[in-house]
């Protein structure tokens, strides 16, 4: 890797912000490099992505989440793993363990009141110089924009899923 790390954000309400960032991270470990996912929001479940991690001594992937909060009513709790999932976060990027560490979906923090979005900037900005961070996510608030050296914009133009197509083991799982 690189004596200087990158910060990239995928963005947007298109399908493909987290594909797009665990194509990197294959990347990086075809190279021998030492990867971390730490997954907010998203609960436990069958992922062909995680069952694919397991395989994988080089990759660590940890879930904060119990599953999307759209439409939930008490969010105190989800809140509470959400901050124990950031905290894990700073745990990882300060351990100087990892050459790329991916924080999936956590520009929904901010958006949902679950952390300040300066937290996450100040993490970012302390991380050590060669680590490589992606945020992915929707509505990625414009203090992380600003603070990435790439950012991708995801738009959806169309999706099955407005077509009463459920989604597919392998394809969105």
């Amino acid at each position: 890797m690189s004596d200087v790390g990158r910060v990239i954000v995928n963005t947007g309400n298109g399908k493909g912000k987290t594909t797009a960032a665990l194509g990197t991270v294959f990347r990086a470990l075809g190279h021998g490099h030492k990867v971390c996912i730490v997954q907010f929001l998203k609960g436990q479940g069958q992922y062909g992505e995680r069952l694919m991690a397991e395989k994988i001594d080089s990759l660590d992937w940890f879930i904060c989440g119990r599953g999307f909060v759209f439409k939930k009513k008490n969010i105190d709790d989800d809140r509470k793993v959400a901050r124990e999932g950031f905290l894990l976060a700073r745990e990882k990027i300060e351990s100087d363990k990892y050459d790329l560490i991916v924080l999936d979906e956590i520009t929904y923090l901010p958006h949902y009141n679950f952390l300040d979005v300066e937290e996450i900037v100040e993490l970012i900005l302390k991380k050590p110089q060669r680590l490589s961070v992606i945020m992915t996510g929707r509505e990625a608030d414009p203090k992380l924009i600003q603070i990435a050296d790439t950012v991708s914009s995801i738009e959806s133009i169309k999706h099955g899923y407005e077509q009463g197509i459920k989604a597919q083991k392998g394809i969105e799982f």
